[in-house]
């Protein structure tokens, strides 16, 4: 019932009769051990069960021969603490004496010998090591196919493992087609009620989940909330477990509000029916903290996020794994708010504890690489970024399978590095190879599809080809809006590149239409004060100033200093602020003014972007027709250089920037 304390009371009342009742080595005293030994692991004091479980083991060892069933269970209990612990190879060492007395005490198709079986292919799946786990899981399905009748649970619990290494194989329709083998046999065996009927609901919405399709997710995990509602107690926490999975498709569908509460829900059972110290309420912190890192309020992020950090401190050895991605959750906060000193910091402990705690080529070693990458290619270093990205594609190379959507993020993070490089080619050919592995693994309307044709679209824009651009994010809007609800954050991306596209065009009144409609998603969906807010104010600022409405246009940028300069968010985002200031009080011939606006801007952009960078150039270029201007033509000259010589260098020679720039050099020449 999920009741521990009243468990816990009940157990040491029997203990304290058999100890009074009974010599000191009395099998039975083992079980009530090893009973009080379960219910502290339950509580994850996980001291406290190894303490019991280890006297229950003195006793069996004492009392019971050494091939006897229980020091097997004996063993098996120790293996599940360090598993839960994270100390996979001690879980391993105790899973495998469990087994080895199992092989000489039972026949070799006995049912207990599937639990073995299982339980060491479970460590193998924590491990990362999924073809080790699926050859486990296979050997306890050979044995309960032999031994057992086609409709029994056990048989279900085998099909339900299989398909939880496919899932996390990202083998998603396979991992299906398990579950739903599994959730035949608990109809027909098992009472409609069943807590095991409700798991089998909730594996499936988990696949739904990662597939993209959130309604089938939550139509899944919401018959699997109605079961446990029936069947347990109102504060058991597989009803906690419920709920945080119901927020967990609303935080992905971007209905915040929604996700928000139902984690409360979650928590406030947890609350109740844990020990104040136990990693589920840190787990119901952590994601309370990431709808609010989604939401941009970043210092609520970070509060909650140290909260689950210092219960996961006080619970869990130094080195567990779920410690690492606390520090990483941390860490990703600072990243979206543009202080990159300290997220690396984070990610670099993160990173620490999974190269002690998981073996080399486990995906979360990956994940640390592909974090810090992020850090360093939003810092400019694009050499360490692409370092990184590839020791992430490297493990992840050896440890998935060549379709897991894994893989494609890793391309897709190269391919963004080059883009930022301004090496377009290479940028499309990785953003391809990820596009490729996308269509296969994932339905023709996940958003990571649209994704990819986003990605793609925006190098298009950036090689100055904007009818392909417009081709790609076409595609995507057209997938995220089928998929995602019509507020979500994500559908304003294509809203803005649309804008940027046809800016460029200089098609404005279509420009102005897109990013207002870009604006009206963030507002509906962010914080007055979010980072993504700030941008687009400045986008709709500067279309103003294309279309000769300085006020409108000072207005939107204002709203734009406002926030990035009140609220920590990436640098470079504030350089184009302040740019576009520039560019205004140019064209309103206010050139003392201007020239400030633009030399904070460089000043940011000479600092976080490599020398040759195009965004440079577009600086180099503002501040050349300024100095044209003012008849400051030497200084014109040399600005002027700087862009040709950055274009030239990184941009196809048919960009409508070089050859704008070319034009600005020929006037100035004129002049001198």
């Amino acid at each position: 019932m999920g009741d521990y304390s009243k468990a816990l009371e009940f157990y040491e009342k029997s203990l304290k009769i058999r100890e009074k009742a009974l010599p000191p080595n009395h099998p039975d005293l083992a079980t009530s051990y090893n009973n009080i030994g379960l219910i502290y692991n339950n509580m994850a004091d996980y001291c406290k069960a190894l303490e019991f479980y280890e006297k229950s083991l003195k006793i069996i060892e004492k009392a019971l021969p050494l091939t006897h069933p229980d020091l097997a269970t004996s063993y098996n209990n120790i293996g599940r603490v360090y598993k839960d612990m994270g100390d996979y190879s001690k879980a391993l060492e105790f899973y495998e004496k469990s087994h080895k007395i199992k092989e000489k005490a039972l026949p070799p198709n006995h049912p207990d010998l599937t639990t073995s079986y299982n339980n060491i292919g479970g460590v193998y799946n924590a491990m990362g090591d999924y073809s080790k786990a699926f050859n486990f899981y296979e050997k306890s399905y050979q044995v309960r196919e032999k031994a057992l009748p086609p409709n029994h649970p056990d048989l279900a619990q085998s099909y339900n493992n299989i398909g939880r290494v496919h899932d996390n194989m990202g083998e998603y329709a396979k991992a299906l087609e398990f579950y739903e083998k599994a959730h035949t046999i608990y109809e027909k065996a098992l009472p409609s009620n069943h807590p095991d009927l409700a798991t089998s609901h909730n594996n499936i919405g988990g696949v739904y989940n990662n597939m993209g399709d959130y309604s089938k997710a939550l139509e899944f995990y919401e018959k699997s909330h109605q079961i446990k509602e029936k069947a347990l107690p109102p504060n058991h926490p597989d009803l906690g477990t419920s709920y945080n999975n119901i927020g967990v498709v609303y935080n992905d569908m971007g209905a915040y509000s929604k996700a928000l509460e139902f984690y409360e829900k979650s928590y406030q059972i947890r609350e109740k029916a844990l020990p104040q110290n136990h990693p589920d309420l840190a787990s119901s912190y952590n994601n309370i903290g990431r709808v609010h890192n989604n939401m941009g309020d970043y210092s609520k992020a970070v509060e909650f996020y140290e909260k689950s950090h210092k219960i996961y401190e006080k619970a869990l050895p130094p080195n567990h794994p779920d410690l690492g991605t606390s520090y990483s959750n941390i860490g990703g906060v600072y990243y979206h708010m543009g202080n990159y000193s300290t997220a690396l910091e984070f990610y670099e402990k993160a990173h620490e504890i999974r190269e002690k705690a998981l073996p080399p080529n486990h995906p979360d070693l990956a994940l640390s690489y592909n974090n810090i990458g992020g850090v360093y290619n939003r810092m400019g270093n694009y050499s360490k970024a692409l370092d990184f990205y590839e020791k992430s594609q490297q493990i992840r190379e050896k440890s998935l399978p060549p379709n897991h959507p894994n893989l494609a993020i890793s391309y897709n993070n190269i391919g963004g590095v080059y883009k930022d490089m301004g090496d377009y080619l290479k940028a499309l050919e990785f953003h391809e190879k990820s596009h490729k592995i996308r269509e296969k693994a994932l339905p023709p309307n996940h958003p990571d599809v649209a994704t990819s044709y986003n990605n793609m679209g925006s190098v298009y824009f950036n090689k100055g080809d904007y009818s392909k651009a417009l081709e790609y994010l076409k595609k995507a809007h057209e997938i995220f809006v089928n998929a995602l609800p019509p507020n979500h954050p994500v559908l304003a991306f294509p809203y803005k590149w649309f804008g940027k596209i046809y800016r460029s065009m200089k098609d404005y009144a279509k420009a102005l239409d897109n990013f207002e409609r870009c604006l009206s998603i963030r507002q509906k969906a962010l914080l007055d004060n979010h980072p993504d807010r700030a941008t687009i104010y400045s986008d709709v600022g500067d279309v103003h100033r294309l279309m000769g409405n300085y006020e409108k246009a000072f207005a939107f940028h204002r709203k734009a200093l406002n926030i990035q300069e009140n609220v920590q968010c990436n640098p470079l985002e504030s350089a184009t602020t302040y740019i576009n200031l520039g560019e205004t009080y140019r064209e309103m011939k206010d050139y003392s003014a201007a020239l400030i606006y633009f030399e904070k801007g460089l000043e940011i952009r000479e600092k976080k972007l490599p020398k040759y960078h195009p965004d440079l150039a577009v600086v180099y270029h503002n501040m050349a027709k300024l100095y044209l201007a003012t008849r400051k033509y030497s200084m014109a000259m040399k600005n002027i250089q700087q862009a040709v010589e950055i274009a030239q260098e990184k941009l196809p020679s048919t960009h409508p920037h070089l050859l704008e720039y070319k034009e600005t050099f020929e006037q100035i020449r004129k002049e001198m």
